[in-house]
């Protein structure tokens, strides 16, 4: 969940509807950490997990196993002004299935909740964000995505970044 490594940028980009207000954070470089982990059953169709060979279903479960356990990634990210202020935005892909509400939205604090919906996979979840003060953020995130089998599979994340300096690397 490379998404998850980088949560910060995505709550710096908390401000979804005109009357959100935008996390009081500094522009420049961030450090994230996150841990995230998974329980539950990854939602695949049960129609494409019945064609699947045993030895390809069990070494599929055999790497969900290994997934359910926590696993902490640290990003460093170059936060701007536009990214901020902006809305709420989980990029390109099957992500633009996805709608977002403001809970509740302060300088200091933000709750969003994200629905998302495909053809075969539907997810919620609540993100929440929190600026402990301009230079370090904190966070969580819960989602549930069951298929249309209704197997659900559960994702927690939390989070922290800090600020390293008004200026960002040029590494991508």
């Amino acid at each position: 969940m490379k998404k998850v490594a980088t949560v910060f940028l995505i709550a710096c980009a908390a401000a979804w509807a005109a009357d959100v207000v935008p996390l009081a954070v500094k522009t420049g470089q961030w450090e994230s950490t996150s841990t995230s982990e998974t329980s539950g059953t990854p939602p695949i169709p049960p129609e494409v997990l019945a064609q699947m060979p045993p030895e390809q279903r069990a070494k599929m479960e055999e790497r969900m196993k290994a997934m359910a356990a926590p696993r902490t990634t640290t990003t460093k990210n170059c936060v701007t002004k536009e990214q901020i202020d902006k809305a709420f935005d989980m990029g390109s892909g099957p992500q633009k299935s996805c709608t977002r509400t403001v809970v509740s939205s302060s300088a200091s604090k933000q709750e969003i909740r994200i629905d998302c919906t495909t053809e075969k996979i539907k997810s919620t979840g609540i993100f929440r964000v929190e600026a402990v003060n301009s230079e370090t953020v904190k966070g969580s995130m819960q989602m549930t995505m069951n298929n249309a089998g209704g197997r659900p599979m559960n994702v927690n994340s939390t989070f922290t970044s800090k600020w390293l300096g008004p200026t960002c690397d040029s590494k991508p």
